[in-house]
């Protein structure tokens, strides 16, 4: 996700990467090839402000690219530019029926809600009875929730080319904080869940437009048709309650949404 600091809303983003408390050092935009920011673009994603991370590259404010992924040949036959719809990247997790089994690093793991946050989590995927089950796990994840700062509050990436989920989901847990009741489990839960839909291939839903969800100017992710596929059967309309618009306010509970349901059972039945 990104940040809009007014509102604190959280801009759930796609792949970012810092290590631990170490912020990764980016490298300005004009310093990256022109060669690159087509191959972003040909992908679906916005070229303004990409910054160079350690596992690649950081668009969209939340969202990591690397190079694998930008290395694939992007699927073009079916895709359409995107209105607030849910939309889905080229890649998923393959394997089905699956278990993703998810994990807090040691630093999350020692702060107050971290805990009950990622079994959230799991109850909301788990509730849908989808062919990936989620489950709880203290070592040997599939997806690690590991403490990271910088400018987000949240940051993952999308499945690899063989059809594993992403494997890492940076929080900022320095600016999200600690809590000890049900709406900040919610609230928690609601990012992590959120980062859990990119690492299995999910979208924002208003890519479009982030300003839908997060306030401010016209903020379009990409006008490529390349990247972002419409999941059939949800609606063309704006869908205010989507689990994977791009921010949330602070405390704010955004459980799947009827539309969020069909687009998970569309892909994941």
């Amino acid at each position: 996700m990104k940040q809009v600091m007014k509102f604190f809303p959280v801009v759930i983003m796609g792949i970012i990467v810092f290590t631990g408390c170490k912020k990764t050092a980016t490298i300005p935009q004009e310093e990256i090839s022109q060669s690159t920011l087509a191959k972003i673009y040909e992908h679906g994603f916005g070229t303004s402000d990409v910054q160079k991370v350690e596992e690649g590259y950081l668009v969209e404010g939340d969202i990591v690219l690397t190079e694998e992924f930008l290395g694939q040949k992007p699927a073009g036959n079916f895709l359409r530019i995107a209105n607030n719809e849910q939309y889905r990247t080229t890649l998923l997790v393959t394997g089905l029926p699956r278990t993703i089994k998810i994990a807090l690093d040691s630093k999350l793991s020692a702060k107050t809600g971290y805990k009950q946050a990622l079994q959230v989590v799991a109850d909301r995927y788990n509730a849908q009875r989808l062919s990936l089950t989620f489950s709880v796990v203290s070592s040997g994840a599939d997806i690690t929730f590991v403490d990271g700062h910088g400018q987000f509050l949240a940051s993952a990436g999308f499945p690899s080319s063989s059809g594993a989920p992403y494997g890492t989901v940076k929080v900022n847990s320095q600016t999200i904080g600690t809590g000890n009741n049900q709406i900040f489990y919610d609230f928690l839960g609601s990012i992590l869940a959120h980062e859990a839909g990119h690492c299995i291939g999910f979208r924002h839903t208003d890519f479009m437009d982030r300003s839908y969800s997060c306030g401010g100017a016209y903020a379009n992710e990409g006008e490529s048709n390349i990247g972002a596929i419409q999941i059939a059967g949800t609606p063309s309309g704006p869908d205010k309650d989507s689990w994977m618009l791009s921010c949330v306010s602070r405390n704010q509970s955004r459980p799947f949404n009827s539309n969020d349901v069909i687009a998970l059972k569309t892909l994941y039945p």
